[in-house]
């Protein structure tokens, strides 16, 4: 029987931006000349005489490019398509219980699509050095013979070999990426650099698998059997989303017995970064690698790649690396191209400066960034939040997931699970094919067993086993209640009359609670506090309501809310709202009652438009842009973040950005583009802008996480659950606006709702 091919086609290639991207990456790029890496991983197999036809893992959004490089050279496979990356563990298991189907005693040799091996035939001899010890039940690694003291990859020490007759070894022990002190005694020690290429028998990985993984043995073989074909490709079905993301090495090879390694000395490469392209591709005489229309004169040791539609002059250089893709150049020295992550996380938030851009391109690159959104937070955010962030032991949501999904002991905040409720009511709405209607179920019967008092009203927070901790009621609390009530009404209409009742039921005791005899709402049950965001989400929750149903009670609500807003929170004059009042509704006296926040100028005016849209008084309105443009008062020009504080003449508070006032300024942004009367660039300029800051946070190791600062950090703090009402609301209005195509201004007519209806009985 003839081995079995396996190419996995994962990762952007960040590191070689700008040529590799998400949507184009690495493997399907021609970076050392005349095929993509990927194509020459297919030809390099096609040399093998007894090769069966390869399996493809790839991602979905890439099996167009795997299929037509394919076709391009005439070479055939089998792709397995991923909904989302998770790294390569779960990646070759699928692989190995597709191939197990029909041949469970088959040798793979597993392979990364984007390494540069220039030697086909080396390869082949080292495939068939490795096949009696893979045929012998052992997992083979190939570990490549250093030739230089590499930081960037993972090193191997051999031990004693198999047999006499053999050059395969066992593996002493995997160590990761070291410094260069420590690479340097590797090599001396005798290691190996970690290729990440394997050959085994597939019955064996699967049963390591089972022995070391398990869990990513469940997940994968459910998605294998909720799977189907999909034209050329497999696509792995949605428990997929649930495996574990972890590597091969450290989910079995670090753990396993049956760990070999070949030592090979061919030329390899994983063309990691641009100084490694440079090293791998033909040189001229002056050893410059040159590739587009340049023009390289009196330079040496210099990378110059332009795409098509791009021209270059370099002159006088050394040791550079220039790279033009598109609209965007990079330059760098070539022994420093490996350290680009911190790098693009600076271009985010310089390039979300405000003001940079203008006009029509403003507005396609806020609605083109929609699709990118959408894709982050249906096949990455609410799988892994609905897989890790639900207690599915003792119900309900955590409060936070570390960069590692690690969860803590902490009190649960009712305004968490409302939230989470609300986020995933809202997926289902946007059509998300994932458990959403499971996961909203999740927190509604969370929030109605644990977090509701006798008296109607819902606690501050529960311990994580679901007792009562703080028996304080916020009103804050109780409005997002009600917003998970009305999303979750609007996603579930079997559900809709059964909790409107509970709504309606909870805003009587709300009235009766906090509403003051001036019509003003207390903060909390037990003290005289006045805050305006409470109100604010309150408000929210009312208009959550009419998209639901036009009846009195929630118009009635959003009328009075509106009103007591203008009229008493709402500074006309400055165009700011407070965020603290004293018990007369006037700011509170001292610096808390400056406080002006920029997150929640663009959430009020968020808010105001769309109560104008239904039919809400002109104040409304020209509130909702004045307070846009004091809140763009709050965008730091240098980096287009907006800040978290400031005071009432707009000086500087607090210079730290958070990410949830990034969300709100593209939500209102995109909303008033939509009804601007006249020329709405510098809407769309602002949505740009926002949008592009909004991805400096989501640029995590574990895709669907998020970081509350957009520097890169060794120690980022844990994901708050509490973000993802804020992300997913932005990515809502996105979508709205796509496919609404923006349709602008004049045409934008208020709805007619009566100026006042008759009071409810509430």
């Amino acid at each position: 029987m003839g081995v079995q091919p396996i190419i996995l086609c994962g990762g952007p290639g960040s590191r070689l931006w700008p040529a590799s991207t998400a949507g184009h990456p690495k493997p399907f790029i021609d970076l050392v000349g005349g095929r993509t890496l990927f194509q020459r991983t297919l030809a390099r197999f096609a040399t093998l005489p007894d090769a069966r036809r390869p399996i493809i893992v790839t991602g979905v959004g890439h099996r167009g490019h795997a299929r037509a490089q394919m076709e391009a050279i005439g070479g055939d496979g089998v792709i397995l398509a991923e909904p989302v990356g998770r790294d390569s563990a779960p990646a070759l298991l699928a692989a190995a219980l597709w191939i197990a189907r029909t041949a469970p005693t088959a040798v793979a040799v597993a392979v990364a699509s984007d390494h540069h091996i220039p030697d086909d035939g080396a390869f082949g001899a080292a495939i068939v050095a490795a096949r009696a010890a893979a045929e012998g039940g052992q997992i083979v690694t190939f570990g490549v013979q250093p030739t230089f003291p590499a930081t960037g990859y993972g090193y191997i020490r051999p031990g004693d070999p198999l047999s006499a007759a053999t050059t395969v070894r066992r593996v002493g022990r995997f160590a990761e990426k070291p410094s260069m002190e420590q690479a340097e005694r590797l090599i001396e020690e005798g290691c190996l650099w970690n290729s990440g290429n394997f050959m085994f028998r597939v019955d064996v990985l699967i049963a390591e698998c089972e022995r070391h993984a398990p869990e990513v043995v469940e997940s994968v073989r459910r998605a294998i059997a909720e799977g189907r074909a999909d034209g050329d490709a497999f696509l792995l079905g949605p428990a997929f989303l649930e495996a574990p993301r972890i590597s091969i090495d450290i989910g079995v090879m670090e753990r396993t017995d049956r760990a070999a390694v070949l030592p090979i000395d061919y030329a390899w490469s994983d063309l990691g970064a641009w100084d490694q392209v440079w090293a791998s591709a033909p040189h001229d005489e002056n050893g410059n690698v040159i590739s587009g229309v340049s023009v390289v004169r009196d330079s040496r040791d210099c990378l110059v790649r332009a795409a098509p539609g791009s021209k270059i002059i370099a002159v006088g250089l050394r040791n550079l690396a220039i790279v033009a893709q598109d609209d965007q150049v990079l330059i760098t020295a070539l022994d420093q191209a490996s350290d680009m992550k911190a790098t693009l996380l600076a271009l985010e938030a310089v390039s979300a400066r405000r003001g940079h851009f203008r006009g029509p391109a403003d507005k396609a690159a806020a609605l083109a960034a929609g699709p990118r959104f959408e894709a982050w937070l249906e096949r990455k955010a609410l799988p892994l939040w609905w897989c890790y962030g639900a207690d599915h032991q003792h119900g309900g949501y955590h409060e936070w997931l570390g960069q590692d999904l690690a969860t803590g002991p902490v009190d649960r905040r009712t305004r968490i699970q409302a939230r989470q409720t609300h986020v995933f009511a809202l997926a289902g709405l946007m059509d998300w094919s994932g458990p959403w209607r499971g996961a909203v179920e999740h927190g509604l019967d969370y929030l109605q067993a644990r977090c509701r008092r006798a008296d109607g009203l819902f606690r501050a927070t529960v311990d994580p086993s679901g007792a009562p901790a703080d028996e304080t009621a916020f009103l804050y609390d109780q409005a997002f209640v009600l917003l998970a009530f009305a999303t979750s009404a609007k996603a579930a209409p079997d559900r809709r009359s059964e909790l409107r009742e509970r709504a309606v039921s909870l805003l009587e005791v709300v009235r009766r609670t906090y509403r003051t005899l001036d019509g003003g709402y207390r903060a909390d049950d037990v003290s005289e506090t006045y805050l305006a965001n409470p109100i604010m989400h309150l408000f929210e929750a009312a208009l959550a309501w009419l998209d639901v149903e036009s009846e009195p009670v929630w118009n009635d609500l959003a009328r009075e809310l509106a009103d007591l807003f203008l009229d008493r929170l709402y500074d006309a004059e400055a165009g700011r709202v407070g965020e603290i009042f004293d018990e007369d509704w006037r700011p509170f006296p001292g610096p808390e009652g400056r406080l002006t926040e920029p997150g929640h100028q663009f959430e009020w005016s968020w808010l105001l438009e769309r109560w104008w849209r239904r039919g809400g008084d002109s104040r409304a309105r020209r509130a909702a842009r004045a307070l846009f443009a004091a809140g763009e008062r709050g965008v730091d020009p240098e980096t287009g973040l907006v800040w978290d504080a400031m005071f009432d003449d707009f000086s500087v508070w607090r210079r730290t950005s958070r990410l949830w006032p990034q969300t709100e300024r593209l939500k209102a942004s995109l909303l008033l583009a939509s009804t601007a009367k006249g020329p709405s660039s510098a809407y769309f300029a602002s949505a740009r802008s926002a949008a592009e800051a909004i991805e400096a946070y989501l640029d995590t190791d574990i895709g669907g996480l998020w970081r509350d600062t957009p520097r890169s950090s060794a120690n980022a703090p844990p994901a708050q659950a509490s973000s993802l009402y804020h992300i997913a609301g932005a990515v809502a209005v996105m979508a709205d606006a796509r496919r609404a195509g923006l349709a602008v201004a004049e045409s934008a007519k208020p709805q007619a709702v009566p100026r006042r209806v008759k009071a409810a009985t509430v």
